[in-house]
């Protein structure tokens, strides 16, 4: 499908609804519009989720240490940002994942491989940076069989994977169904490349309970993935949710609160199980979402830290429940997923496995992290460098802008032209980064469309 992008209004062409610039709404207060207690209460308690994903190897329960192979559940939760209980945020939003993060280890600053989903996940499935995986030059990005994603490694090692999923683009050919022996999408739902009309958390929950209830998806170890969409927008209330306000961003809390709620019922439905005890809970998401920040909305196109910053956290056996502040990117899940599982992580891998630091090792700096939009249809390859107080963001035709995140988190000053000589520390970092990294240019003849938005976060 190709969808023209012109410079009054950035169309959402992605299914994560590509970043869209609307007439500015200030975002709601946090504190403003707050639910009861009880209307917002967790439908786990806080002791349950410790107990049900212990943080230890007490007791007889294995570690990863120990060579056991374990379980992994991942959950992702599309656009969501890292305005999350465990992390600060005060509103209720999400009383289960809350509870779930008080045994396990949370980061405090990882980041998605990209701002949207098609690029995002591939750097999640892959261990590499999507700039260096065979893919077509489409915004809809159908990646090509000869790569190796993290499914198809498990698989060669015995190891069943099963995923499900809320949104066409994932029934499509993505590429990301390779190595699954499981692959369903929720019934009933539509594809609009604009937005997500569907509600579908109470779907995806039947669906991964279905597919978990299955002896063959669990009878030996098993990873299994769910893609959560109900944040997306539109951003709709729910009757089972508190009522936050009428904005974007309240809909939007009452939309994460909903998907937690749908999320709690499958986590209660997994603790009844035997395999339980042995699996590993990763909760994250494929990136953020901006409410005016940066005169935008939605997400895409950008690399702005509310688009790439996202929650992170690890429950279950072997894991030191604990907080983690050193950056990291989801270009080390895939060897961390490989590691917990006890297969080897490929050399060609360009993330490191967490599962050290995740068992109580000290964390070291991985800096500097990447962010990239890398090339298609609606993007000219863009990249990002996060090192210390400072960021970077190269675009094409040599064009640069760095800020210094301590002192500017929101973005808001361009220190380029009056700081050359961290902009010349900054960009030397950028060259030997991505000099290690052998990008590939996307195949097939896609060309950036008129009206791409070559010139950066300008806007239109």
């Amino acid at each position: 499908m190709e969808l023209a992008v012109n410079r009054s209004v950035c169309f959402a062409l992605c299914f994560a609804a590509c970043a869209r610039h609307e007439p500015k709404e200030a975002p709601a207060s946090p504190a403003s519009s707050s639910p009861s207690a009880s209307s917002a209460s967790a439908v786990v308690s806080p002791s349950a989720a410790v107990q049900a994903a212990p943080s230890g190897s007490a007791s007889g329960r294995p570690s990863a240490r120990d060579g056991t192979p374990r379980n992994v559940l991942l959950l992702t939760v599309d656009s969501l940002r890292t305005d999350v209980p465990w992390l600060g945020y005060p509103r209720p939003i999400a009383p289960n994942l809350t509870a779930l993060s008080q045994g396990a280890a949370v980061y405090s600053r990882a980041y998605a491989g990209s701002s949207y989903t098609a690029k995002s996940i591939a750097t999640l499935l892959s261990g590499r940076y999507a700039s260096t995986l065979y893919r077509d030059g489409r915004f809809f990005t159908r990646y090509a069989d000869g790569n190796r994603f993290l499914a198809e490694l498990l698989a060669e090692h015995g190891i069943r994977s099963s995923a499900w999923h809320a949104h066409l683009y994932f029934g499509r050919n993505s590429g990301f169904e390779q190595g699954f022996a499981t692959w369903k999408l929720v019934p009933g739902i539509r594809f609009d490349p604009e937005t997500d009309n569907d509600v579908t958390s109470d779907k995806m929950t039947t669906l991964g309970i279905e597919i978990l209830s299955a002896p063959e998806n669990t009878k030996q170890p098993f990873f299994a993935w769910a893609h959560y969409m109900d944040p997306h927008d539109q951003y709709q209330k729910h009757a089972e949710a508190p009522d936050f306000g009428r904005k974007a961003r309240d809909r939007y809390d009452s939309e994460i609160w909903y998907t937690d709620h749908f999320i709690g019922k499958l986590l209660e439905f997994a603790r009844g199980k035997p395999w339980w005890q042995n699996t590993v809970v990763i909760v994250s998401a494929d990136h953020g979402e901006a409410f005016g920040e940066h005169a935008m909305y939605k997400h895409a196109f950008e690399l702005w830290e509310v688009l790439t910053r996202v929650p992170l956290l690890f429950a279950g056996p072997g894991i030191t429940a604990r907080r983690i502040d050193e950056r990291r990117s989801h270009v080390d899940l895939a060897p961390t997923i490989l590691e917990l599982m006890g297969v080897p992580v490929p050399a060609d891998m360009q993330g490191q496995s967490l599962v050290p630091e995740l068992e109580g090792a000290t964390p070291e700096s991985r800096e500097p992290i990447l962010t990239e939009l890398s090339e298609d249809t609606h993007n000219p390859p863009r990249r990002a460098l996060l090192a210390g107080d400072w960021k970077l963001i190269g675009f094409e035709r040599g064009r640069y802008q760095l800020f210094d995140l301590a002192k500017d988190p929101g973005e808001t000053r361009d220190l380029a032209e009056s700081a050359p000589a961290e902009l010349a520390r900054m960009k030397g970092l950028m060259a030997a980064k991505y000099g290690n990294i052998p990008s590939i240019a996307p195949y097939g003849g896609g060309k950036l469309r008129e009206g791409g938005r070559a010139d950066g976060p300008k806007g239109p």
